[in-house]
């Protein structure tokens, strides 16, 4: 029998699409990981073994969990949390158990994050886990966070991210000692509030597994200023939907002037090489996978509109953060910066420590 080197739990039931989707994009992830991998599906037992004997690869080393309750996309939350016998819930259960060493889903966002937070618990020395996600840039692509988890952060919050985010820098990009920029409303040493400030002192004076370049603004994100930009996840968020509104409207107006007259179609024609290229740089099916970075399990978040190749992105990352060993790199990494004297001093005069 061939040894697992990891177990993935699927919640099979999310997104948009469910095992439609999640099922293939397994496939998919399989073939790419070439094996040492095995796959919990959990959903209905009837729906994913319609298009799991469509992949006998994969039906070669899946299970099915069954369960036939789901979370919807507009369900509230504190009723989502209370619900133990969810797609989600068991998948994050299995990680919790130990069974599993990652979970992926496509479903709410907010119940995968208080579900996942509630049942995983934080790393030590980890307040707050963040949602990071891979920004294409002129440069290197970037990595930003918090996305959306926590809404206001102090300064020690903003530190704790700069780890989380140096780290996974390190692992998903290949990036050795990655760049980290605080995002700001300027670049100056005097601009933004206390937080920020508080937050730029301590790095500024601390060893972590990266190299601290100061304050970044928003244009840095897509010019590649730095490797890793660090913010609160109301900024975060605000800034991941302009990318993704932008985006959108980039394509609208290519299109439309493409299409505007049988010289531009010609045309169209002529560069399709160049504009195929240009879909594939800034295809945001190659960044899914919203990582949730500091919590005691991995857990990776797709879109709910994905498809199998975005999908089976997602799946790779968590595969990978599990392979190169992510939460112990973070663990020791909170250690050796909390054992600094510099970074104790920093922290002084504020109302709340590491835990």
């Amino acid at each position: 029998m061939t040894p697992y080197n990891q177990t993935i739990a699927l919640d099979a039931m999310g997104g948009d699409f469910g095992p439609e989707v999640v099922v293939p994009a397994a496939a998919t992830a399989l073939k790419e990981l070439g094996g040492g991998v095995k796959f919990l599906l959990y959903g209905d037992e009837r729906k994913i073994q319609a298009f799991l004997d469509k992949h006998s690869e994969l039906k070669a080393i899946a299970e099915i969990r069954h369960t036939d309750q789901a979370i919807g996309n507009n369900e509230k939350l504190s009723a989502a949390i209370r619900r133990k016998d969810t797609s989600m819930r068991m998948a994050i259960n299995a990680v919790k158990s130990g069974e599993a060493q990652s979970i992926v889903s496509a479903g709410n966002t907010g119940a995968l994050m208080a579900t996942a937070k509630m049942v995983l618990k934080c790393l030590p020395g980890i307040n707050r886990p963040a949602i990071a996600g891979v920004f294409p840039s002129k440069q290197k692509d970037t990595v930003m966070l918090d996305l959306g988890a926590n809404l206001a952060c102090d300064a020690h919050i903003l530190v704790q991210f700069a780890v989380l985010g140096a780290v996974c820098a390190r692992i998903i990009k290949g990036q050795d000692n990655p760049s980290v920029g605080l995002l700001n409303i300027g670049s100056e040493d005097m601009k933004g509030p206390d937080q920020l400030r508080e937050a730029a002192a301590i790095l500024s004076n601390v060893d972590f597994p990266g190299r601290f370049r100061g304050f970044v603004e928003g244009h840095d994100i897509t010019n590649g200023t730095v490797n890793v930009v660090v913010t609160d996840g109301f900024t975060g968020n605000v800034a991941l939907k302009v990318a993704e509104g932008v985006g959108d409207l980039t394509g609208h107006f290519l299109k439309e002037a493409f299409m505007s007259s049988l010289f531009s179609r010609l045309s169209a024609v002529l560069g399709y090489g160049a504009l195929k290229r240009l879909k594939k740089r800034v295809d945001p099916r190659f960044y899914n996978g919203g990582m949730f970075l500091g919590l005691n399990g991995i857990c990776v978040k797709s879109h709910g509109g994905m498809d199998v190749y975005g999908f089976s992105q997602a799946i790779l990352v968590a595969a990978n953060l599990v392979e190169q060993g992510y939460n112990k790199r973070v663990a020791y990494e909170i250690e050796q910066l909390m054992g600094q004297e510099s970074f104790f001093s920093g922290m002084a005069g504020q109302s709340e420590g590491f835990s």
